[in-house]
């Protein structure tokens, strides 16, 4: 394996995808969500310039394009887990998150039966786009929490009266707190959206890797 700069960069991606959740070992939340989000999407980010530098640079070789879909995986995989758990098991994120990580142990066994005919079922445009849409609402995702903590530490210990009131306008918002409530709702609700946008394309890309796959698994007739 030559350690060639998109190399460097898909193994670096294959490193950060365990890294999101150490971030919430190591610090409090809600720096462990900003830690979290910069991590993930400057990994999601390597994703599109490894495989850029590879064809620009005529670097494409057969370890990059193992290791490839496998950091994609680790990445969508890890931060599901995450998203999931700190949801409280929300059931618009649990349901979606299943189809996903159902597709993707799915394709991965068809892949493994296949062996050597598995190159027959390379990578679509489709898939291509499924990938972007899942990353795109995992990062979104993660600043919901962001918005959520921030929210709660600027009201701690304060009176209830006083939030509503400062809530319904009565009282000046000098906490910026109506702003932090709306981009958690926002950022969630548009999430959960592309999210459920993920798991379509994610259904489609695996029915479609099974159909073609399917001449391949019919026994063979006397």
């Amino acid at each position: 394996m030559t350690w060639t700069v998109p190399n460097i960069l898909t193994v670096l991606r294959l490193f950060a995808a365990p890294g999101v959740a150490v971030m919430f070992l190591f610090f409090a939340r809600p720096w462990a969500d900003w830690f979290a989000l910069v991590l993930f999407v400057t990994a999601a980010v390597t994703d599109w310039f490894d495989g850029y530098l590879a064809r620009e640079w005529d670097q494409e070789s057969k370890f990059g394009a193992m290791l490839d879909p496998i950091a994609d995986k680790a990445m969508v995989v890890i931060a599901l887990l995450v998203i999931t758990g700190f949801s409280g098991m929300n059931p618009w994120i649990l349901l979606p998150a299943t189809i996903i990580l159902f597709r993707e142990v799915f394709v991965s066994g068809l892949r493994e039966f296949l062996g050597n005919t598995a190159g027959l079922l390379k990578v679509t445009p489709l898939a291509k786009w499924k990938t972007t849409a899942q990353m795109v609402s995992l990062a979104v995702l993660f600043s919901t929490g962001i918005f959520e903590h921030h929210f709660a530490e600027r009201i701690f210990g304060m009176d209830p009266g006083t939030l509503g009131a400062i809530l319904s306008g009565e009282l000046p918002d000098e906490l910026n707190l109506n702003l932090l409530l709306w981009m958690q709702d926002v950022t969630f609700y548009a999430g959960v959206l592309l999210l459920w946008v993920a798991a379509a394309l994610t259904a489609l890309t695996g029915w479609d890797y099974f159909a073609k796959a399917l001449p391949f698994l019919r026994d063979k007739t006397a």
